[in-house]
């Protein structure tokens, strides 16, 4: 076992999860309820890339490189959830939250996908702050 791999009941290095995001809402949240009965609001934050440094910039007939990230949220908590549904298409947003990979049934049996678990959602223009 590698001198960095944790055995159940044994210390472990301390992990840190964090997300920071901050751009543009791509759609307007989603409010849906789960089979489990918990209630959720989703989202989709659009994210400028920054260039790598020292790229030059590609001639007409090479292949686009994608120049944003979609980068699906989650929110579970009451708080997130409201200030979720109050924002619009095309608000600028700010997130604080955790990379989750969230695991469900599908057409083609089990799937999953990653999100961010938001803490913290607010509009970027000086909208209040939501969360714990």
């Amino acid at each position: 076992m590698a001198a960095d791999e944790a055995t159940p009941g044994t210390a472990s290095v301390p992990g840190r999860n964090e997300v920071v995001l901050s751009g543009r809402l791509g759609a307007e949240a989603e409010e849906r309820e789960l089979p489990s009965g918990d209630r959720i609001a989703t989202l989709r934050v659009v994210v400028p890339r920054e260039p790598p440094p020292g790229r030059r910039r590609a001639a007409a007939d090479e292949p686009r490189r994608a120049t944003v990230d979609t980068i699906d949220v989650v929110c579970w908590t009451a708080a997130t959830r409201r200030s979720a549904l109050r924002l619009r298409a095309g608000d600028v947003v700010e997130v604080e939250g955790a990379l989750r990979r969230r695991f469900f049934g599908g057409p083609v049996g089990r799937q999953s996908r990653y999100e961010v678990e938001a803490v913290m959602l607010r509009r970027a223009s000086g909208g209040g702050l939501a969360g714990t």
